[in-house]
């Protein structure tokens, strides 16, 4: 199906953004785990701190990078499809590392300490994700100026 870029951007985007809240809303359900199984515990709030500081660092110095890659994949596509949102590769990482990500907030259910990890490496991941979207929107990805492989220039009769 053929799409403009500006949809492949916004549809990167939904799942940048939606990857993000979700992995934020499961690191903070692992945390308040933690805080069932002992409220005492300091993992209670080292494991929110670093995964928060090593997310905004991920974001700003390794995610951001590859949202500028896929802007400027995206911009050079001539012929632009829905699932080119992302590189085949990324889309099969995708389906592998959630399921894998599912699997190991099971493998830590009622471990204070695999909780914490895990918990603050989705938070970091979270982080990572939200922090470096600030791409899309300094790179004016959705407006419609973004869509320029796509479009036709008209030209303008010329004036003597």
């Amino acid at each position: 199906m053929k799409v403009s870029q500006r949809t492949l951007m916004i549809t990167a985007a939904i799942i940048w953004y939606g990857g993000g809240i979700s992995l934020l809303f499961k690191g903070g359900a692992l945390i308040k785990n933690v805080y069932a199984i002992d409220a005492q515990s300091i993992w209670l709030y080292l494991a929110p701190i670093l995964g928060i500081i090593i997310g905004v660092l991920k974001g700003r110095f390794l995610f951001s990078k590859s949202c500028e890659k896929n802007i400027n994949r995206i911009r050079a596509l001539t012929d632009p499809r829905i699932w080119q949102c992302f590189r085949p590769g990324m889309l099969i990482f995708l389906a592998v590392i959630i399921p894998t990500g599912a699997w190991i907030t099971r493998a830590a259910t009622g471990n204070m300490t695999f909780l914490s990890m895990v918990g603050a490496l989705d938070l970091s991941i979270a982080c990572a994700l939200l922090s470096s979207s600030i791409v899309y929107w300094n790179r004016k990805a959705f407006s419609s100026s973004g869509d320029s492989g796509n479009k036709q220039k008209r030209k303008r009769p010329t004036t003597l």
